[in-house]
Protein backbone atom coordinates (compact mmCIF):
# COMPACT_ATOMS: atom_id res chain seq x y z
CA UNK A 1 0.00 0.00 0.00
CA UNK A 2 1.64 3.46 -1.21
CA UNK A 3 1.27 6.31 0.31
CA UNK A 4 -1.77 7.51 -0.63
CA UNK A 5 -3.28 4.38 -0.27
CA UNK A 6 -2.45 4.18 3.64
CA UNK A 7 -4.21 8.59 3.69
CA UNK A 8 -7.25 7.21 2.15
CA UNK A 9 -7.70 4.49 4.53
CA UNK A 10 -6.94 6.89 7.49
CA UNK A 11 -8.72 9.43 5.83
CA UNK A 12 -11.98 7.54 7.71
CA UNK A 13 -14.60 9.13 10.14
CA UNK A 14 -13.99 6.09 12.48
CA UNK A 15 -10.19 7.39 12.81
CA UNK A 16 -10.92 11.44 12.52
CA UNK A 17 -13.45 10.98 15.89
CA UNK A 18 -10.57 8.60 17.25
CA UNK A 19 -8.62 11.82 16.79
CA UNK A 20 -11.28 14.24 19.04
CA UNK A 21 -11.15 11.49 21.64
CA UNK A 22 -7.31 11.66 22.15
CA UNK A 23 -7.60 15.54 21.99
CA UNK A 24 -10.28 15.54 24.52
CA UNK A 25 -8.55 12.65 26.51
CA UNK A 26 -5.09 14.41 27.00
CA UNK A 27 -6.88 17.95 27.10
CA UNK A 28 -5.77 19.26 31.03
CA UNK A 29 -9.42 21.53 30.70
CA UNK A 30 -11.66 19.40 33.04
CA UNK A 31 -15.08 20.01 34.95
CA UNK A 32 -17.10 17.79 37.14
CA UNK A 33 -18.86 16.31 35.27
CA UNK A 34 -21.32 15.06 38.30
CA UNK A 35 -24.92 14.26 36.54
CA UNK A 36 -23.72 15.25 32.71
CA UNK A 37 -22.64 11.33 33.44
CA UNK A 38 -26.16 9.92 32.90
CA UNK A 39 -26.59 12.12 29.82
CA UNK A 40 -22.84 11.41 28.67
CA UNK A 41 -24.20 7.34 28.61
CA UNK A 42 -27.17 8.72 27.13
CA UNK A 43 -25.82 10.11 24.28
CA UNK A 44 -23.60 7.15 23.47
CA UNK A 45 -26.76 4.69 23.79
CA UNK A 46 -28.47 6.20 21.51
CA UNK A 47 -24.99 6.57 19.42
CA UNK A 48 -24.75 2.65 19.60
CA UNK A 49 -28.27 2.25 18.70
CA UNK A 50 -28.28 4.30 15.52
CA UNK A 51 -24.91 2.37 14.62
CA UNK A 52 -26.30 -0.76 14.52
CA UNK A 53 -29.59 0.12 13.41
CA UNK A 54 -28.10 1.75 10.20
CA UNK A 55 -25.46 -1.30 9.36
CA UNK A 56 -28.80 -3.48 9.50
CA UNK A 57 -29.92 -1.48 7.42
CA UNK A 58 -27.12 -1.50 5.15
CA UNK A 59 -26.58 -5.43 5.38
CA UNK A 60 -30.50 -5.53 4.17
CA UNK A 61 -29.79 -3.72 1.57
CA UNK A 62 -26.59 -5.19 0.19
CA UNK A 63 -24.45 -2.02 -0.07
CA UNK A 64 -20.96 -0.78 1.31
CA UNK A 65 -20.73 1.34 4.56
CA UNK A 66 -17.49 2.26 3.73
CA UNK A 67 -17.07 6.17 3.04
CA UNK A 68 -16.41 7.24 -0.97
CA UNK A 69 -17.17 3.89 -2.19
CA UNK A 70 -19.87 3.61 -4.67
CA UNK A 71 -23.20 2.20 -2.85
CA UNK A 72 -25.18 -0.28 -4.57
CA UNK A 73 -28.58 1.04 -3.00
CA UNK A 74 -30.21 3.71 -1.94
CA UNK A 75 -31.06 3.10 1.99
CA UNK A 76 -34.65 5.20 2.55
CA UNK A 77 -36.15 2.74 4.64
CA UNK A 78 -35.30 1.86 8.64
CA UNK A 79 -33.78 4.03 10.41
CA UNK A 80 -32.92 5.73 7.21
CA UNK A 81 -36.51 7.42 7.38
CA UNK A 82 -35.47 10.16 10.04
CA UNK A 83 -31.92 10.76 9.42
CA UNK A 84 -29.84 10.81 6.37
CA UNK A 85 -26.84 10.23 8.10
CA UNK A 86 -26.85 7.97 11.42
CA UNK A 87 -23.58 6.84 11.72
CA UNK A 88 -22.56 10.39 11.19
CA UNK A 89 -25.13 11.51 13.88
CA UNK A 90 -23.93 8.45 16.04
CA UNK A 91 -20.55 9.62 16.00
CA UNK A 92 -20.70 13.14 17.49
CA UNK A 93 -23.46 11.65 20.09
CA UNK A 94 -20.20 9.43 21.17
CA UNK A 95 -17.86 12.60 21.05
CA UNK A 96 -20.39 14.70 22.92
CA UNK A 97 -21.09 11.53 25.43
CA UNK A 98 -17.83 10.74 26.05
CA UNK A 99 -16.92 14.62 26.42
CA UNK A 100 -19.80 14.98 29.01
CA UNK A 101 -18.47 11.56 30.86
CA UNK A 102 -14.83 12.60 31.18
CA UNK A 103 -15.79 16.29 32.03
CA UNK A 104 -13.83 17.59 28.90
CA UNK A 105 -14.41 20.93 27.84
CA UNK A 106 -12.00 20.43 24.42
CA UNK A 107 -13.91 17.60 23.68
CA UNK A 108 -17.40 19.13 24.27
CA UNK A 109 -15.64 22.00 21.81
CA UNK A 110 -14.72 19.56 19.44
CA UNK A 111 -18.18 18.88 18.83
CA UNK A 112 -19.47 21.13 16.58
CA UNK A 113 -16.27 21.57 14.56
CA UNK A 114 -16.30 17.59 14.56
CA UNK A 115 -19.95 17.90 12.72
CA UNK A 116 -18.86 20.52 10.76
CA UNK A 117 -16.14 18.32 9.41
CA UNK A 118 -17.97 15.02 9.16
CA UNK A 119 -20.22 17.30 6.50
CA UNK A 120 -17.16 18.86 4.74
CA UNK A 121 -15.12 15.72 4.27
CA UNK A 122 -17.54 13.16 3.97
CA UNK A 123 -21.48 14.03 3.82
CA UNK A 124 -21.25 16.32 0.89
CA UNK A 125 -19.38 14.29 -1.36
CA UNK A 126 -21.79 10.98 -0.44
CA UNK A 127 -24.83 13.57 -1.75
CA UNK A 128 -23.07 14.63 -4.69
CA UNK A 129 -22.86 10.17 -5.70
CA UNK A 130 -26.39 9.93 -4.24
CA UNK A 131 -27.83 12.42 -6.27
CA UNK A 132 -25.48 11.35 -9.72
CA UNK A 133 -26.84 7.70 -9.44
CA UNK A 134 -29.96 8.05 -7.91
CA UNK A 135 -31.49 11.39 -9.73
CA UNK A 136 -35.38 11.73 -9.28
CA UNK A 137 -35.59 9.31 -6.54
CA UNK A 138 -32.52 10.28 -4.18
CA UNK A 139 -33.96 14.66 -4.41
CA UNK A 140 -37.57 13.24 -3.22
CA UNK A 141 -35.93 11.73 -0.27
CA UNK A 142 -33.63 14.77 0.91
CA UNK A 143 -36.85 16.50 0.39
CA UNK A 144 -38.56 14.39 2.80
CA UNK A 145 -35.42 13.18 5.17
CA UNK A 146 -33.31 15.45 7.34
CA UNK A 147 -29.09 15.10 6.49
CA UNK A 148 -28.97 15.03 10.37
CA UNK A 149 -32.00 15.05 12.64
Amino acid sequence: MGYLGLMRWIDLPPVWLLVALGMAWLSPWRFAPGVLTGLGWLAIGIGVGLTVLAVFAFVAAKTTIIPRHAPDALITFGIFRWTRNPIYLADVLFLFGVSLIWGAWLGLVLVPIFAWMLDRRFIQGEEVVLRNVYVDSYTAYCQRVRRWI
